[in-house]
Order: structure tokens, then C-alpha cells, then sequence
């Protein structure tokens, strides 16, 4: 059990256990669903050793992070088994050559059937890990959405984001009035009491492959 300590915000960091569910393998790249409560990488201070990039290695000896998601987002990921993959992948990345697909429930109905966020973030200095909407100083954040279908109290949705800012899609959503239940960033009351996990999970991703060019989508598959 570890404490952050990177930010006034604390948590206690207990890893899920069990092995990595793994999609997709060959000698260049490493496709995996990376669990709800498992660091995309080692955080700071002791106690945070355990994450995606420690236990990859453990299973394919070249795997290496290009990407990543939340601590508390669940989903697909891929990794380079390769330098030249690496290489590759990281240049998809920021040229925004890959497809990512999210699914979402969020707290109360959406009206609209679909839309777009365009707002800018930044880190929340004084309440890190948190990022808040900001037109001066912070970064273009563009995530487009659809409902896909409205339940008693919540709405599931698709979420599509063009950039990929540190919890773009959290508090985008949060921006709408209907943040993502369980959050245990965003969320308050009701919200934060609908789910023991934060009910965000990256669904499929589609890439080019790094040898031939191939264009190749993997999914995995909503666990709530």
C-alpha cells in the first residue's frame, strides 16, 4: 500500500493481482488490457513499483510503454517490443494517426445524442493530480461523444478523443454536468457513490503496424 505523494490529493495504491490479459503479440508490438487500479507506469516515492511497464517485461523481456492510461481507466494498450517500434508507435501517437474508442457512464441524461468538447486544460497546480478547464494558458482538448444509450439514472457513452490531454475525457464530461461515475477525482455524491470504480474504459485502438503499415484495431472488451 502506497500513499501519492506527488500532489496535495491522496490515494492508496493496492494493484489489482492476477497475470495481464494479453490480445495481441508478435516481435514487434505487445497488445494488452491494462486493469482498473494499475499505474501505466512506476509513480514516485516507494510502494509505487508495481505497474504496466514492470509486468509487461515480465512476459515478452523487450516490451516497453508508448501510450498510457489512467490509473484508474481500464482498457487496451499497446507496447513496443522494439526500439525501432517504439520509435514508430510514439510518432502515431503524436501525429494522431491512431483510432481510440472509449466507453463511458456518466451521472444523469445527456440531452443530446451526440457533440463535441472543445476546451482547453491544464494541470490544476494547487489540487494535482486534478486539470481544470483553462483559456489562457491551457492546451487544446478536443473529444467528440454520442450516447449510447440512456438507463434509469445514467447514460452510457462513446467517447472519441482527437488529443490526448491528461484526463481529457474526465473532465470534458465533467464540463457537460454529467461527470463520470465513480470518479474518484471528478465525481461528488451520488455520482461518486454509483460505482466502486471509475466507469471509464478504453475500448479498442486502431494503429498502423509498425512493419508493413498494416492498419490494425484491437478491442477489448467493457468490463462494466
Amino acid at each position: 500500500m502506497a500513499m501519492e505523494d506527488n500532489g496535495p490529493i491522496p490515494f492508496t495504491y493496492m494493484p489489482p493481482e492476477g497475470p495481464l490479459q494479453v490480445l495481441h503479440a508478435d516481435k514487434d508490438i505487445l497488445v494488452v488490457v491494462k486493469p482498473c487500479g494499475l499505474l501505466s507506469v512506476t509513480g514516485r516515492g516507494e510502494g509505487r513499483e508495481d505497474a504496466l511497464a514492470t509486468r509487461a517485461p515480465q512476459l515478452f523481456k523487450g516490451a516497453r510503454i508508448v501510450h498510457r492510461l489512467d490509473l484508474d481507466t481500464s482498457g487496451v494498450m499497446v507496447l513496443a517490443q522494439t526500439a525501432e517500434a517504439h520509435r514508430h508507435l510514439g510518432l502515431q501517437f503524436e501525429r494522431r494517426h491512431t483510432d481510440k474508442t472509449y466507453i463511458a457512464r456518466v451521472w444523469g441524461h445527456v440531452a443530446e445524442d451526440e457533440g463535441e468538447v472543445d476546451l482547453p486544460l491544464v494541470v490544476d497546480w494547487p489540487n494535482r493530480p486534478k486539470q481544470m478547464i483553462c483559456h489562457e494558458t491551457g492546451r487544446r482538448a478536443l473529444t467528440n461523444w454520442e450516447v449510447i444509450a440512456r438507463e434509469e439514472k445514467t447514460t452510457l457513452m462513446r467517447l472519441k478523443p482527437v488529443t490526448g490531454r491528461s484526463h481529457q475525457l474526465r473532465v470534458h464530461m465533467l464540463s457537460l454536468g454529467h461527470p463520470i461515475i465513480g470518479d474518484p477525482l471528478y465525481a461528488e455524491g451520488e455520482a461518486l457513490a454509483a460505482s466502486p470504480r471509475l466507469q471509464l474504459h478504453a475500448h479498442d485502438l486502431t494503429i498502423h503496424h509498425p512493419s508493413g503499415g498494416e492498419r490494425l484495431t484491437f478491442v477489448a472488451e467493457c468490463p462494466f
